[in-house]
């Protein structure tokens, strides 16, 4: 755990920021972020395990790609030596842009819509851009000892990756993908209209279906997402026969990834970000049900 006196210090040293203000936020599942501020501006330091410094800097150079095509995502500031992170010994540093504005729920059309024009806008703006050493979809396996957590978790995992298999993921249309699209990665500035995406962790290169599974997947599946699919598909990222003959094959291998992350995080009793081991059970059995009917 890093204290917040010595990530004062690495922001003086690294990034020559002194006198700020740090504030613990903690938003996400796989890292520790504060609030930084001095006068009146703020930023957002981020800070993974070293073992993920490597990926952690192949997604810092995404949103700074995006960015630069005039999507907020929360680029990184480069510290005083160039670095987009910085080795602090027990952890891997960034400091990064913030993002202006509330996070999404995708509870309705307009929102909905919202999430669905920036996941094509991202997916298009990521076109042609190489990261070396992206990992590449899927990940999976199903052999893996955790998945012998519960009776039913390697069965339903097993049928969803054939369920996949069958669909052909290599005829599909690959790109970098932000891996994990929920509706509160995204963020509306009221003041200018403009929707950013943030959480930018590493390089996925894979369909970008399942980017776009994973927006319908957060907003209680296709019957509900009719709004966000339109207005992807109206960018023209990808055609409706593509997504009309991969939804679901995809949806639901982003229920089966649902279910081997939080059984990862069971057998390992991983924490991070979430205020007890209820809530990692609690991601499990949404994916039992999503996956068993």
């Amino acid at each position: 755990m890093i204290t917040e006196p010595a990530l004062a210090a690495w922001l003086s040293r690294y990034w020559g920021l002194a006198g700020v203000r740090v504030t613990e936020h903690n938003g996400g599942m796989g890292s520790e972020t504060w609030f930084v501020d001095r006068d009146d501006q703020r930023w957002v330091a981020k800070a993974v395990t070293p073992d993920d410094g490597g990926q952690f800097a192949q997604g810092l150079a995404l949103a700074q790609r995006l960015e630069q095509a005039g999507i907020p995502a929360g680029a990184p500031v480069p510290a005083a030596g160039g670095q987009l992170a910085v080795d602090v010994g027990d952890a891997c540093l960034a400091l990064l842009t913030w993002v202006p504005g509330r996070p999404l729920t995708g509870q309705d059309d307009a929102e909905q819509a919202l999430i669905g024009a920036t996941l094509a806008r991202v997916h298009q703006a990521l076109a042609g851009f190489e990261v070396a050493g992206a990992q590449r979809f899927h990940w999976v396996d199903p052999d893996a000892a955790y998945l012998s957590l519960r009776p039913w978790l390697r069965p339903a995992v097993i049928a969803a990756l054939e369920v996949l298999d069958a669909s052909r993921p290599e005829t599909m249309t690959w790109g970098l993908l932000h891996a994990d699209p929920a509706p509160d990665a995204f963020r509306l500035n009221a003041a200018t209209g403009r929707c950013g995406i943030i959480d930018w962790s590493y390089a996925l290169c894979g369909p970008l279906m399942y980017d776009l599974a994973s927006a319908v997947m957060y907003v209680d599946g296709p019957d509900r997402a009719t709004a966000l699919i339109g207005a992807y598909l109206e960018t023209g990222a990808l055609a409706a026969a593509e997504v009309e003959r991969s939804l679901a094959p995809m949806l639901r291998f982003r229920w089966a990834v649902q279910a081997n992350y939080f059984a990862w995080r069971i057998a390992t009793n991983d924490l991070t970000g979430i205020g007890g081991p209820e809530e990692n059970e609690k991601g499990l059995e949404d994916a039992r049900r999503a996956l068993t009917g």
